[in-house]
């Protein structure tokens, strides 16, 4: 969808170019009701106000942002990696942008691409939840990397890459399961979070359902954080410190991420329990700390830099071939048995 133009807004609203340009830099000068219909348009159609005549007539870039919820996780570290130097190697400029928590990525991506000039677009992590018709308003090629979606999205109609976490944490939570432990906890995200934590726990439950173990809310885990960084090890130590504080009784925790693995069993060592004598844990996505961490940590590796390699192929695919074409590949993820996790029937 073509983005609308100070004239296109000025048109709708029925008012002159100048009185759209008065209300977008907040001119006294302006009829108070006027302004908000105009605001009111400028919201509904992504408008994004150039700042500087020169924007206008600035010539097109050849960068490929990539667009990031969640920066400080360490999983997308190799990825990042990879993204850049594919980039670079086919004569693209790299852009790294961060996407805050509780932003809009499509909101940050159509502004971006009317302020750089993008080329292309890489989604990394995040939980879409956007309709097919916001989705129109980015005019450039975009491909989703190892994000998820809500039940809502169309997920057909846009090119992902990924691995299914439902279906992964389903595996590592039967795999406990399997293990004897039957009052699992997993430290999640809360639920008004707007990220793959959400899916893992769908796959929770349903391992539990499966395994005839009943679902107790009390095990399931969160806590907001001012920094919204759901998948640090601080997170993962505090949140695991509430838990044991609790007295609610468990036997094993399922971390959503590794480092959130990690800060739970410095909570458990630091209240002078042991793993995995005394708890077993385990997380997911498979970086390196899992498994230099002792004891080394049970997770599920996603094949990271096999993602990252397909999705900005499938982007350059778009980008060469000006299809319209969406491509969908879903990868599977591996079960690591680490030490810190054992049958239930061998605690001590």
């Amino acid at each position: 969808m073509p983005l609308l133009t100070i004239k296109d807004i000025a048109r709708k609203c029925g008012v002159s170019v100048t009185t759209v340009s008065r209300a977008i830099n907040n001119h006294p000068d302006i009829n108070e009701k006027t302004k908000e219909r105009i605001m009111q348009v400028i919201k509904e159609y992504n408008y994004i106000p150039n700042n500087s005549a020169r924007n206008l007539k600035r010539i097109e870039s050849n960068t490929i942002a990539v667009l990031i919820k969640g920066i400080t996780n360490q999983f997308f570290n190799k990825m990042l990696k990879v993204f850049e130097a594919e980039i670079e190697k086919n004569k693209y400029d790299f852009l790294l942008h961060p996407v805050e928590e509780d932003e809009n990525e499509i909101d940050v991506a159509i502004s971006l691409e009317k302020e750089k000039k993008l080329k292309g677009i890489i989604f990394l992590g995040g939980y879409f939840s956007h309709s097919v018709d916001k989705l129109k308003y980015l005019n450039v090629p975009f491909v989703l990397s190892t994000g998820g979606f809500s039940e809502e999205v169309e997920s057909d109609k846009y090119s992902y890459v990924m691995v299914d976490d439902f279906k992964e944490s389903y595996k590592i939570v039967d795999y406990l399961c399997k293990l004897g432990h039957r009052r699992i906890a997993i430290i999640s995200v809360p639920e008004s979070s707007q990220n793959i934590g959400k899916t893992r726990l769908y796959g929770y439950k349903k391992a539990l359902q499966d395994n005839n173990i009943p679902f107790d809310p009390a095990l399931v885990r969160y806590k907001d954080v001012e920094d919204r960084d759901f998948f640090s090890m601080r997170y993962g130590y505090e949140v695991a410190k509430e838990l044991l504080q609790s007295n609610v009784n468990f036997s094993a925790i399922f971390a959503i991420s590794d480092t959130i693995a990690v800060g739970a069993c410095k909570a458990i060592f630091d209240s002078g329990g042991k793993v995995p004598e005394d708890y077993s844990v385990a997380g997911y996505d498979g970086i390196d700390i899992a498994h230099y961490y002792n004891p080394s940590i049970t997770t599920i590796r996603q094949p990271v830099e096999e993602i990252a390699r397909e999705s900005i192929r499938i982007l350059f695919e778009k980008l060469n071939n000006n299809k319209k074409i969406e491509k969908h590949k879903i990868f599977d993820g591996e079960l690591i048995v680490g030490q810190s996790t054992i049958p239930y029937n061998k605690k001590s």
